[in-house]
């Protein structure tokens, strides 16, 4: 398996170093991936932008750990779902709406399921949604703008997920008691 560098605010790139200080005062450590990333200044930054803007999305904070746990359980992310399993609990959100994306169990909120419904039909289609699909999003009391928030916060979990796959990024210690494997 290939393994990229995990990058430091020494051995990075010039143009990565401000970035990963800015992660380093944002987390009180560099993430992994943030150090994958910073072999290429752009992506580090795309990610970074992408992240603070799904953040000020439309979603709360279940609804954006629904759309990222969603993705980065059927993207099977060695690194993000335990990653997001440990942000999730920073953020307050209910442990078992966690271990239900986890473990790819209902949610039992009925909008919540059908979020990660639509994120699903979005990933696995790759952006093809049926009239029909986007009826019963919007029925469930989602409009056009979470369509598109999901969007969003897809493009950041595939720099994120695809980065990890690629690298076999270690997954951070404070995040290792959350171990996930499919």
């Amino acid at each position: 398996m290939t393994t990229l560098k995990v990058h430091n605010i020494e051995s990075a790139p010039e143009a990565s170093k401000p970035l990963l200080e800015d992660s380093q005062k944002a987390y009180g450590m560099i993430p992994g991936l943030h150090g994958v990333l910073a072999g290429s200044p752009g992506i580090l930054k795309a990610y970074q932008s992408i992240h603070e803007l799904f953040v000020d999305s439309s979603f709360d904070n279940e609804e954006l750990t629904v759309v990222w746990q969603t993705i980065n359980v059927e993207h099977e992310c060695h690194y993000c779902v335990p990653a997001h399993t440990g942000i999730a609990a920073m953020m307050k959100v209910d442990e078992a709406i966690t271990t239900a994306l986890r473990d790819r169990t209902p949610l039992e909120s009925p909008k919540l399921e059908a979020l990660r419904d639509m994120t699903l039909i979005i990933v696995r289609n790759r952006g093809q949604v049926s009239k029909e699909e986007l009826e019963a999003f919007y029925t469930a009391g989602y409009g056009e703008r979470q369509v598109l928030d999901i969007i969003l916060g897809l493009s950041q979990k595939v720099i994120s997920n695809y980065t990890n796959h690629i690298a076999n990024t270690p997954v951070d210690a404070a995040f290792q008691k959350f171990a996930w494997k499919k």
